[in-house]
């Protein structure tokens, strides 16, 4: 089930990539064509860059959102809550050994 999600979501992942390079090749056309000076492609191309670099971080926090809310749905142990498992189940045995 979780691999199924993971493939959805790098699914999704590489189909906003693939919309990203379409969306620049279409203003570098655009600048050629002459519909845009080549300093206003150039600008295009930075405001689309920048607002793609915005999406994908949104898109990351959110996919780890989902993929946190489903573990826990899931209740499946995190590295966190395993570390901290260890960590107590250490401590007790120190304490039980130091007592007479």
């Amino acid at each position: 089930m979780l691999n199924l999600i993971k493939k959805s979501l790098l699914t999704g992942i590489g189909l906003a990539l693939i919309a990203k390079d379409e969306v620049e090749d279409l203003a570098r056309e655009l600048a050629q064509k002459g519909h845009m000076s080549e300093k206003e492609g150039g600008k295009f191309i930075k405001d689309l860059q920048e607002r793609y670099d915005d999406t994908q971080k949104k898109l990351e926090e959110k996919v780890e959102k989902v993929v946190k809310e489903f573990m826990k749905r899931a209740d499946v142990v995190t590295t966190d809550e395993l570390k901290g498992l260890k960590k107590e189940i250490r401590d007790l045995k120190k304490a039980i050994s130091e007592k007479p």
